[in-house]
């Protein structure tokens, strides 16, 4: 199938990460499947997570299908490269829908890109997972990918301005093996262990981030346990749902 669209995508997309000079730091990689179908799971801190997850899947030649809430797919600018991308529209009316139509994608083959967490953690760090990942592997019969993005937040995050003038930022990501989905298991136990696997990544890309805040100004980025000031996980519960 031609990609005239997301393979032009990607080379703009890079084109601008080097004009900026960003300092991508991916590991894992080989844990993303030569071929077959995949569910790529990652957290979510920012506007551009689709863009650098998808990045995780690069070195093996592969793309992602990110499902996203279909608002994204109306937007004047952001709408024509989704659907040309063939990323999948999820209404949050009828998901069943989009459901059905990632089911078919894996099965035949596709890489499915998920965010558990539905929305973007103004905390940055990991809300609780949805189980439609582990539903959809387990009745696909593919595995889980789970992807871990720090750093992502600096460039554009909710309630934040973009920061595209600002060059040399770091960008971590963390790709573990495959979390198998058996039919046999609870899709809740399955996600619980999901979760648990992104948060070691998670934890492990955070460790390993080059960069610390440089004065109390810039300590937004950092989640409050880590002593940044980032809203505590309780307190920004209310604004989650966006």
């Amino acid at each position: 199938m031609a990609e005239l669209v997301y393979r032009p995508v990607i080379g703009a997309a890079l084109t601008l990460f080097k004009a900026l000079d960003l300092k991508i730091d991916l590991k894992g990689a080989e844990n993303i499947p030569a071929t077959g179908g995949a569910v790529l799971v990652s957290n979510h801190i920012s506007y551009m997570d689709f863009i650098f997850a998808g990045l995780a899947a690069r070195p093996q030649k592969r793309l992602v299908r990110f499902m996203a809430k279909d608002a994204v797919f109306r937007h004047k600018i952001s709408g024509p490269l989704m659907r040309g991308m063939k990323h999948i529209p999820v209404d949050r009316n009828r998901g069943e829908t989009a459901y059905a139509h990632a089911l078919d994608s894996l099965r035949s083959g596709e890489i499915i890109g998920v965010f558990p967490e539905a929305t973007i953690s103004p905390s940055f760090t990991l809300k609780s997972f949805k189980s439609g990942a582990a539903r959809m592997a387990q009745e696909a019969g593919v595995p889980l990918i789970p992807v871990a993005l720090w750093g992502t937040q600096r460039l554009w995050t909710k309630g934040r301005p973009r920061n595209f003038r600002r060059s040399h930022i770091p960008v971590t990501i963390r790709v573990g093996e495959a979390v198998e989905a058996p039919t046999d298991q609870y899709a809740g136990a399955i996600t619980r262990r999901l979760r648990g696997r992104v948060q070691e990544l998670l934890e492990a890309a955070q460790r390993s981030y080059p960069v610390r805040p440089k004065g109390p100004e810039d300590t937004w980025w950092v989640p409050a346990h880590l002593g940044g000031t980032a809203p505590e996980p309780a307190k920004s519960r209310g604004t989650e749902a966006g």
